[in-house]
């Protein structure tokens, strides 16, 4: 094996659209060009929501093609006043550009758009062949071209008059080598347009899909009731045990949110066959929901709950919870918030934290309101709520008995939770007495167990089944969970003890906690895996970093954010530098380990459903062999030789936080 160097020309330094190319699955969906078609549709979108355009439309052509129209004000063409490149050009060629930034001080071109990531149209340049833009703005029509993955090659020239008309054409060809499939996902692409139809009052959208033949297959998408209509579409033959509920609220003066946050949503609960929900902010789809979802269900349970209360429903001894009151709810939930959260580029989860109590208060006040107008239909809610209720305290009567049969006694540091919902219970395997003391105390007692691990779990790879429980450590997870040791091919019955539905392992952002997690795993993988096989282990992800943000001013109440690593710090410091905040008005802190959070924080950032970060632990289908002989380099005795061998050879590309 040739020897590899490892000096200054090591190193090397991404420009321009590069990163994209490199990383394309970083900043897109890759299984199709769909996402990057999508990004210049939102940019549409955005046109409408700002009330500058009426119509939106898409053509997918023969050649592989796809062409947006739009008719609002059209990409400036001037030059940038700082960078003195013509605006339209920045658009396309740089991440960090464009017309969302700076809605605080009221340099943006749009208050209420999808987020502040600054890389949509220039990741569709990047993963493109070639993009041409047709400008229809200040009576002049004009046009640019794009090329070779982004590269500019042709200057903006005017072309023709174009009177009073104004808007945007551009026209995309995907590269095909940076997707798993060439062609558009349809169903994905008409799903997107028909909500931009439902979410935009008064624009019509159109989809013209071009034909081998020439001719041209024409969708367009308009509903006269909005998202009231939409949902009962989406029900079509399913019925609603009450009318729906659609309502609205935008904030209308300065505050804790600023002016024109607030929401848009449509309710209906179902005995049976509930149609699927869907979420939005700021137009874009949220698949994945998140911050204003949990928001959404919060509120609307309080209020149920209160109604249920206040009109004395509740029988003795039944005790109300969130999945009893949504479990058959059905919603189209719109949130306009200014300056939006996401997980990853194709913002398919929501994590901005303040609109948890922005949606849930909204909902809250004016459902409360609605169901003690309408008592009956209150009441059949409530009533719904209450069998479900009843049903699951019967299912967990159940697994009591089978729990008080035994003989296993509950470890005494285990803080166990309240409720015997297998699927809602989760257990937290916590680093050290101090951060299991944070995450008793900002725990959901409900649904949320914590067992403090003093120290490192043994090596349990060599460790013969019959002598686990020799070690403390390992027999109090064993007993806390219900489940005996087992070998890889055994039944799924194995865990019909099971207690939690969730096995969490909460360890520090360091080397030392990545160590606990690796033991952990291996006590798993080896003596557990029916835990691993049927999604019951995850990893949680508490930050590295805590940026405490000042107030700064009317409307802009202070904030605090989480950075997961040096990256994310730095994307946080570069948003809140484009959003102009003084760098004396921001405090970063680091966490040295969970025992230096808060209950507060821990809950926020580990442990809240809402707002935390977890992986899932799974194995990769047809990697047995392969995760095996990795276990057994890594963690048997006999391979100290072989370790050392692959550490030499492999510790170049190890991240580690010394």
């Amino acid at each position: 094996m040739a020897k590899q160097t490892y000096d200054e020309s090591s190193f090397r330094v991404l420009k321009g659209l590069e990163p994209v190319r490199e990383r394309p699955g970083m900043y897109t969906e890759t299984s199709s060009p769909t996402h990057i078609l999508q990004e210049v549709i939102d940019n549409a979108a955005d046109e409408a929501l700002a009330g500058h355009a009426r119509n939106i439309h898409v053509k997918l052509h023969a050649d592989g093609s796809a062409s947006v129209t739009d008719d609002g004000r059209g990409i400036p063409v001037g030059l940038h006043p700082e960078e003195k490149i013509p605006v339209a050009v920045l658009a396309f060629t740089r991440l960090h550009a464009g017309g969302k930034f700076d809605k605080k001080a009221g340099n943006s071109a749009y208050a209420f758009s999808g987020g502040l990531h600054g890389v949509g149209v220039a990741v569709t340049n990047a993963l493109s062949t070639r993009i041409e833009v047709e400008i229809r703005r200040d009576g002049k029509i004009h046009t640019l071209g794009f090329a070779d993955g982004g590269e500019q090659v042709s200057p903006i020239d005017i072309v023709g008059e174009a009177g009073k008309q104004s808007g945007t054409r551009v026209r995309i060809w995907p590269d095909a080598k940076y997707f798993d499939s060439a062609k558009f996902n349809l169903a994905t692409l008409e799903r997107a347009l028909r909500s931009k139809a439902v979410l935009l009052s008064g624009v019509a959208v159109q989809l013209d899909i071009e034909q081998a033949d020439g001719s041209i297959a024409s969708k367009s998408w308009h509903y006269a009731d909005g998202i009231r209509g939409y949902l009962a579409d989406l029900a079509g033959d399913a019925e609603p045990i009450a009318p729906l509920f659609s309502a609205e609220r935008h904030v209308t003066e300065d505050g804790d949110y600023a002016i024109g946050e607030g929401a848009a949503w449509v309710l209906g609960w179902y005995a049976e066959g509930a149609p699927a929900s869907e979420s939005y902010v700021n137009l874009i789809p949220t698949s994945l929901g998140g911050t204003h979802e949990s928001g959404l269900r919060a509120g609307v349970f309080e209020a149920v709950k209160s109604f249920a209360e206040h009109h004395a429903l509740l029988p003795r001894g039944v005790k109300m919870q969130q999945d009893d009151v949504c479990g058959r709810m059905a919603f189209i939930l719109s949130v306009r918030l200014l300056d939006p959260q996401f997980q990853g580029q194709i913002k398919e989860k929501l994590n901005s934290r303040e609109a948890v109590k922005l949606v849930s208060g909204i909902v809250r006040d004016m459902l409360e309101n609605w169901l003690n107008g309408h008592v009956e239909h209150g009441k059949a809610i409530a009533e719904l709520a209450i069998r479900q209720a009843l049903a699951r305290q019967k299912s967990a009567q159940k697994i009591e008995k089978k729990k008080s049969s035994g003989v296993a006694v509950l470890p005494g540091k285990l803080s166990d939770c309240e409720s015997e919902d297998i699927g809602e219970n989760e257990l937290f395997l916590v680093e050290g007495d101090s951060a299991g003391g944070s995450a008793k105390q900002g725990r959901d007692r409900e649904i949320q167990a914590i067992l403090p691990l003093r120290g490192k779990v043994q090596n349990a790879f060599e460790i013969d089944a019959n002598q686990l429980y020799a070690n403390r450590e390992i027999h109090d997870i064993a007993v806390a969970l219900g489940v005996e040791p087992h070998a890889p091919d055994a039944p799924d019955a194995v865990l019909a003890n099971l207690r939690y539905g969730k096995l969490i392992i909460m360890a520090d952002a360091d080397v030392d906690g990545s160590h606990i997690q690796t033991l952990l795993l291996t006590l798993f993988y080896r003596h557990f895996p029916k835990l691993i096989d049927n999604g019951h282990v995850w990893i949680a992800q508490p930050p590295l970093y805590r940026v405490d943000v000042a107030a700064q001013g009317k409307g802009k109440p202070a904030k605090r954010l989480y950075a997961l690593d040096d990256g994310e710090l730095e994307a946080i410091q570069e948003r809140l530098a484009k959003e102009k905040v003084a760098p004396n008005h921001i405090e970063v802190g680091r966490f040295k380990g969970l025992g230096e959070m808060n209950p507060q924080q821990l809950r926020e950032t580990s442990m809240d459903p809402a707002t935390r970060r977890m992986l899932r632990v799974t194995q990769r289908p047809g990697a047995d062999e392969e995760t095996r002989r990795m276990f057994s380099l890594l963690m048997a005795k006999g391979e100290s030789g072989n370790r050392r061998t692959w550490m030499e050879q492999k510790g170049s590309a190890v991240e580690a936080d010394l």
